[in-house]
């Protein structure tokens, strides 16, 4: 994470930035130089997940109880001295830095490996230094967090440039964290969550201007020194040839450092005595070997200026002005945030003049200091705080005007404008979707040239005239070839279906490739045996893709492209290609962004802005899981999972899981069978074995069976009239198809309910689960509810067995799938009835597994207690009838033995339950670009 090298080099290069302050201290002087404010602390939890996992076991699943009670002491002791916290979580992953998160899971899948390797050599937990953090371990710690009060928020963008962000315009104590990208951002001091010691309070504070101090740059140097080294969104490797020159000509090699040290060192003095020089007179391409890496760069150094700076390397003055709606805080817990901040590009950085100082000092809009940090001084203060124009200095004296001015007020904000013309330097952008205006829009609308604009309305950044497109529609042309864009390639063209132009097609591009070519019908790559219906490309016109806006719209809301309708080419299209269908292409390739003046609203998923901004609205306070990426998007993701890739008789999670998935997807976004709007798909980055994430899987909704018909999204959401709950109740169960069982599901006690539901449909659509294993799941939850965290503490296991350290995990991700069935449909039951903390305990399931597994009685597995043991009676028999009711039978491990020795462990597809309703299975198998689709006959 962060900044590469800059971690150890600070620690062994440059120790006298790491000062150790005690917080107690800085909240006394915060309270005496700002009386009447809260010192306030902004944390990056995805960094401190680590920290937080206190407890010895983490290979069965978690140890819920245990991790609770060690983040209510962690709060706790903050809140005691008076230090409010506020808490951050990645709420997507920017598409920039998809290579960089792919890389990561690929990496955890190797770790994930030894460690199964590990179980089956030494049949106990490995050692702390192969520690890996229980599955769903950040999605319910925010729910953890809000159960204890906090604020907790989650991020629509980069969850550190939040971070930043925040603790910038609240005046915040600080940032706790681990994350050396918080060094480069010019905002509140950084603390170190590693080396936080909760009983003194006391932890490091890395100090940037120390850093600027013994590398001889200035604070605005800092995101270009990043870029040069390589981050998140600059690959390592782009500037080593740069950084080995850089090297080979630095006078004051240490010899006691590291060579990155050195580097470091090298880099940093280019910048100040090479690049400094030519500051304000030569473009950044013009100094370093930029070449095809042009945009991407100044991406990555723009992508460290939050709302309110600028930087001294973009000089370019713009040819002209360009109006953007008023820009928002995503990080702000109001889903409406009401700071707009203004940004002006500086049309001559070398004047060194700052920009843009709001006068009231309320609004939390930081001032745009000089390159020289010392020298800032706030220009353009508006006198009259009514009229809200924000002025800019222009070197000529006789040209200063208001800048960036919207002639419609209320959007009027100024941008800041990259001076690439490829390069939109995206400050955020409206909630609302009938505001976002992207730039790089054709100002001719008449032309009929559709965009893509990004379904994340913080980042303001059209698909197509992003190098990067942030939420990668499927129907956009990527630069990148590296990102795999998913295409709908028909065998033959001319039937006018949806494409997409790769660059780069030896990249493996996922293709949903038709087996039948004449009938130009490609199917779905998708691996559920349930599923095998067309995908992307459909038979049918009126199923088109929906890709393109309406440029007279007022409403923000998008057109969906009807194949029949002949439509312009696009900018960059072959004239000769005769596709009738609208492409996304970059529009970078032809046209200059500094004399556009967008009319063009944002593409999402879902057009309806009030179901959106709701969304929207539970995604930001962390009340919901995924439900805003699909309405957003139509792209969600899920890390790595405790799963033994060699045991080909359990199932991944991704799978198990993905016709649930499937059926939230019909519900948010419709499953097109009504013939007024195209069937969506969403694209998924899941992690299963086998998976080299060169692309994300194309998934298709899948339709649902609730009696009454599939309710809309109003009447869940908005509607309180009182059978509505009944409603959401029948949305529910219809996403795990078990509307049959609502009667007996009704009648299970909390928090049992949710469990049971959970249960039933892992046992109808896993058939290698056996009756041991249904014991072990409900003997461990109703043991859970008498004992306390101490005694879960004191819990000793005779050894760990790989089977049930992936059926916990198993079971935990039906968890968090829950969470989002449960917040797609409305919030039928509560959030509390399936937290871990209250129907799960990884030791304690691992215990009863083992007891069941040699064969104890199900007296012994509920501890010789009378009233669990009629409890476990009635939650076993619920989940056996309801099994029966889908031709789902439970048996005992040693009956499925004897009927079919040995078939069953080392059968990859026997886990797969045949569907009664569409007569086939279907399989997979990895082609190193796509799916192929088997129907076997049952």
């Amino acid at each position: 994470m962060g900044v590469r090298g800059l971690q150890g080099f600070v620690g062994s290069t440059c120790p006298h930035i790491c000062t150790v302050v005690d917080f107690r201290e800085l909240a006394e002087r915060h309270r005496s130089e700002h009386p009447g404010s809260t010192p306030t602390i902004v944390v990056d939890a995805m960094c401190c997940l680590r920290y937080w996992y206190t407890p010895e076991s983490w290979i069965c699943g978690g140890q819920w109880r245990e991790y609770f009670s060690a983040l209510r002491d962690f709060v706790k002791t903050f809140t005691t001295v008076g230090i409010k916290l506020v808490f951050f979580f990645d709420g997507m992953v920017e598409q920039e830095k998809r290579d960089e998160w792919v890389k990561r899971r690929l990496k955890n899948n190797k770790e994930i490996s030894r460690i199964f390797q590990y179980i089956k050599s030494h049949r106990e937990q490995p050692g702390r230094n192969m520690f890996f953090i229980p599955s769903g371990l950040a999605i319910f710690t925010r729910f953890a967090l809000k159960t204890l009060g906090q604020e907790t928020l989650c991020s629509v963008q980069e969850a550190d440039y939040e971070v930043a962000s925040y603790g910038l315009q609240n005046n915040c104590l600080g940032i706790l964290g681990e994350d050396t990208d918080y060094l480069i951002y010019d905002t509140c001091p950084y603390f170190s969550i590693g080396d936080l010691c909760l009983e003194s309070l006391s932890t490091v504070m890395l100090c940037r201007e120390k850093l600027c101090e013994s590398l001889a740059i200035s604070l605005a140097d800092l995101p270009l020194l990043a870029c040069l080294l390589g981050n998140d969104i600059i690959p390592e490797g782009m500037f080593e040839s740069f950084r080995y020159k850089c090297l080979s000509s630095y006078t004051s090699l240490k010899e006691n450092f590291d060579k990155k040290g050195n580097v470091i060192l090298a880099v940093a003095d280019h910048i100040s005595k090479v690049l400094h020089l030519h500051q304000g007179e030569k473009k950044l391409e013009e100094m370093l070997p930029l070449g095809p890496n042009k945009a991407l760069f100044y991406k990555g150094v723009a992508s460290y200026l939050l709302p309110g700076q600028k930087s001294p390397w973009f000089f370019q003055k713009p040819k002209g002005l360009i109006t953007l709606p008023k820009q928002v805080v995503s990080m702000s817990s109001d889903s409406e945030p009401k700071q707009g901040v203004p940004m002006c590009a500086d049309p001559e950085p070398k004047q060194g003049v700052p920009m843009c100082a709001d006068p009231e000092p309320k609004q939390g809009v930081p001032m745009c200091v000089d390159p020289e940090p010392k020298q800032g001084v706030p220009m353009c203060a508006d006198p009259d705080p009514k009229d809200g124009v924000p002025m800019c200095a222009d070197p000529e004296p006789k040209q200063g005007v208001p800048m960036c001015v919207d002639p419609e007020p209320k959007q009027g904000v100024p941008m800041c404008v990259d001076p690439e013309p490829k390069q939109g330097v995206p400050m955020g952008a409206d909630p609302e979707p009938k505001q976002g205006v992207p730039m790089g829009a054709d100002p001719e609308p008449k032309q009929g040239v559709p965009m893509g604009a990004d379904p994340e309305p913080k980042q303001g950044v059209p698909m197509g005239a992003d190098p990067e497109p942030k939420q990668g529609v499927p129907m956009g042309a990527d630069p990148e070839p590296k990102q795999g864009v998913p295409m709908c390639a028909d065998p033959e063209p001319k039937q006018g279906v949806p494409m997409c132009a790769d660059p780069e097609p030896k990249q493996g591009v996922p293709m949903c490739a038709d087996p039948e070519p004449k009938q130009g019908v490609p199917m779905c790559a998708d691996p559920e045996p349930k599923q095998g219906v067309p995908m992307c490309a459909d038979p049918e016109p009126k199923q088109g893709v929906p890709i393109c806006i309406d440029p007279e719209s007022r409403q923000g809301v998008p057109i969906y492209a009807h194949t029949a309708i002949k439509q312009k080419l696009p900018l960059g299209a072959d004239p000769e290609f005769k596709l009738e269908a609208s492409m996304c292409t970059d529009p970078a390739i032809k046209q200059d962004h500094m004399h556009m003046e967008p009319e063009v609203k944002q593409v999402t998923m879902v057009s309806d802005p009030e179901i959106l901004k709701v969304a929207r609205a539970h995604h930001v306070q962390a009340e919901s899981y995924l439900v805003y990426s699909i309405m957003s998007s139509g792209e969600i993701e899920c890390g790595n999972t405790l799963e033994d890739a060699l045991d080909q008789a359990l199932p991944s999670q991704a799978f198990v899981y993905r016709p649930v998935r499937q059926r939230v997807y019909a519900l948010l976004l419709g499953d097109g069978r009504d013939g007024a709007s195209p069937c969506p798909t969403v694209k998924e980055w899941f992690v299963y074995s086998g998976n080299p994430l060169r692309h994300p899987d194309l998934v298709r909704p899948l339709q649902m069976n609730i009696p009454g018909g599939t309710p809309d999204l109003k009447s869940l959401w908005l509607n309180q009239e009182p059978g509505v709950q009944g409603r959401r109740l029948d949305a529910l169960l219809g996403c795990f198809d078990l509307s049959s069982s609502r009667e007996e599901l009704q009648a299970v006690e909390n928090p049992f309910k949710a469990l049971c539901c959970l249960l039933i449909y892992l046992f109808v659509q896993v058939d290698t689960l056996c009756l041991e294993d249904l014991h072990a799941f409900i003997a461990q939850a109703l043991c859970l509810q008498g004992k306390s965290t101490v005694q879960l503490v004191d819990l000793q296991l005779d050894y760990i067995d790989p089977r049930a350290v992936q059926l916990g995990s198993l079971l935990v991700r039906g968890l968090t799938t829950l969470v989002l069935v449960n917040s797609a449909c409305g919030f039928p039951w509560r959030t509390s009835d399936f937290m871990p903390w209250n129907v799960f305990d990884g030791k304690l399931f691992h215990q009863k597994y083992l007891q069941a597994e040699k064969g104890h009685s199900v007296e012994a597995l509920v501890e010789q207690n009378r009233s669990r043991l009629t409890k476990f009676h009635a939650l076993k028999s619920v989940v056996c009838k309801a099994c029966v009711k889908e031709n789902r039978r439970i048996v005992s491990r040693q009956h499925g033995r004897s009927q079919q020795p040995g078939n069953r462990p080392y059968d990859p597809d026997h886990w797969r339950r045949y569907s009664p309703s569409s007569g086939f299975q279907v399989s997979y198998h990895w082609d190193q670009k796509l799916y192929l689709i088997q129907f076997q006959s049952c």
